[in-house]
């Protein structure tokens, strides 16, 4: 059986460039024999968070967040891709996270950040890092840093110029990590439960 492996993209911005690199991590994964599914928050279209999944009675959550609670529940690991906002996390990404917290225990996740600048968005990769930490997943230590993203990735998401070849090269040790924590903790769920 395949990895089951969420892609979170989160921008709202009516020109938004970081989903060429939510589309380039979901191909690579497909070839490494993974399933993979995009989750894209703006398609999503959840509310500013009112109400968590689990704070919902039984069978009462809104079709669309029963459905990605389900898909969470059932996958493998995560990768968030993540552009950087002043600084800090990306708020449409953020309030999709925060709608849920067990359903995310025992998994991996990656974090994949993007800016228009040469930081790439590593500060908000920092700031996802204890975010998704404290939200029970264990944060693998290769990320992928992007920037500028226009110029390192075409409309059609294929990887151009220095920070392409950058991408290119940092992909692979970026999903073998992630990879490896995916087997580690399937491994780990089947041979003793979760500790609560």
């Amino acid at each position: 059986m395949s990895d089951r492996i969420l892609v979170f993209y989160g921008s709202y911005r009516s020109d938004r460039m970081g989903i060429r690199l939510a589309d380039y991590l979901v191909k690579g994964l497909r070839e490494r024999g993974c399933d993979v599914e995009l989750i894209d928050a703006k398609a999503v279209g959840l509310p500013m968070l009112d109400r968590m999944y689990k704070e919902h009675p039984k069978g009462e959550a809104p079709a669309a967040l029963e459905a990605l609670a389900q898909k969470i529940i059932a996958a493998d690991g995560f990768v968030f891709v993540t552009g950087e906002y002043n600084w800090g996390l990306q708020p449409g990404l953020k309030n999709l996270t925060d709608h849920f917290l067990e359903e995310w225990f025992w998994r991996p996740a990656a974090i994949a950040s993007y800016s228009a600048g040469r930081f790439s968005g590593a500060r908000a990769a920092l700031a996802w890092h204890g975010t998704l930490s404290e939200m029970g997943m264990v944060v693998i230590s290769s990320t992928i840093a992007v920037g500028p993203i226009g110029q390192s990735l075409s409309e059609s998401g294929e990887p151009t110029g220095d920070g392409g070849k950058a991408l290119e090269r940092a992909f692979p040790r970026f999903a073998d990590d992630l990879l490896w924590w995916v087997e580690a903790a399937k491994v780990q769920r089947a041979k003793k439960s979760p500790p609560y």
